[in-house]
């Protein structure tokens, strides 16, 4: 493990070079602000939620609902996304419509669904400037960090930590099961739009996400603790995901090449499942 600029600690497997906008730099301070601000519930209009009412730290800062729940009672469209390993992102939000952190942890702030309160007045019921509101939230997504899992220490060296099934799942998971076209890198996601057939069902689009059904890939890390899954949490377990890949995904015009049915047997999809157990690891917040 390293020490970034004194303020966070990069775990193993994790890329050491953890990205911060100039005018935003990762500091002690700002992330205890954040990290602060991240429980207050005074940033939803009815003060009944705050940012871990949907990302629960106890499930790497996922939620156990297929779909998010804010003030009032009202009903989001999504599958709140595990917040682990976000300041390496590109691109926010399941259909990737935002480019920057600090834009993202002001949306659901404001969003009728969510919280539901104009910026201005939530960034004076904390004494802050919005701008300020945005970094210290911002700064405190970038120090949540997931890494040094079995698999991290497998590939620097101990290969005793994985199990001969979880090996197994692991060639797999480069292999016959084709998971790594998609889930690539350090952080197990290429951060693109692909379109997995989630959003299609009975031959029509539920959700047009960034066009035609795409979302962004999300991180594996962590996965066993973040269900239920996919954009809509319509998959509750990890065996109901390997299931929907191995049959090819719901078919539609605009389905990925990459999707296409595995044939996978059922010895091989539960290698697969005790692989990606393996990438739950240390989780810094």
């Amino acid at each position: 493990m390293m020490l970034l600029l004194a303020a966070i600690t990069i775990p193993l497997g994790l890329d050491l070079y953890l990205p911060a906008p100039e005018d935003n730099p990762l500091t002690t301070e700002k992330i205890a602000l954040g990290r602060q601000l991240f429980f207050d519930r005074r940033l939803s209009r009815d003060q009944s939620v705050s940012c871990a009412f949907c990302h629960d730290p106890e499930r790497a800062f996922s939620e156990p609902k297929p779909v998010s729940i804010g003030v009032l009672g009202r009903r989001g469209r999504r599958n709140a996304p595990a917040l682990i390993n976000r300041g390496y992102g590109r691109r926010f939000f399941w259909d990737g419509r935002v480019p920057t952190l600090e834009e993202q942890v002001l949306k659901p702030i404001e969003d009728p669904n969510e919280m539901d309160l104009p910026l201005q007045q939530a960034a004076t019921r904390v004494n802050l400037p919005v701008r300020d509101l945005s970094h210290a939230l911002a700064s405190f997504v970038r120090s949540i960090l997931s890494g040094d899992a079995p698999y991290d220490r497998y590939l620097n060296g101990d290969r005793a930590i994985l199990t001969a099934v979880q090996q197994a799942g692991l060639q797999l998971f480069r292999g016959k099961a084709n998971c790594n076209s998609c889930h690539v890198g350090p952080n197990l996601t290429d951060e693109s739009l692909h379109n997995t057939g989630i959003a299609w069902l009975n031959g029509k689009l539920a959700d047009d996400g960034a066009g035609n059904g795409r979302f962004k890939t999300p991180t594996l890390r962590e996965v066993a603790r973040t269900a239920p899954y996919m954009h809509d949490g319509s998959l509750q377990t990890l065996e109901e995901v390997v299931e929907y890949y191995d049959r090819g995904g719901n078919q539609n015009p605009h389905l990925d090449a990459e999707l296409r049915p595995l044939h996978l047997t059922s010895e091989e999809k539960a290698s697969l499942i005790e692989f990606l157990r393996s990438l739950n690891g240390s989780l810094a917040r």
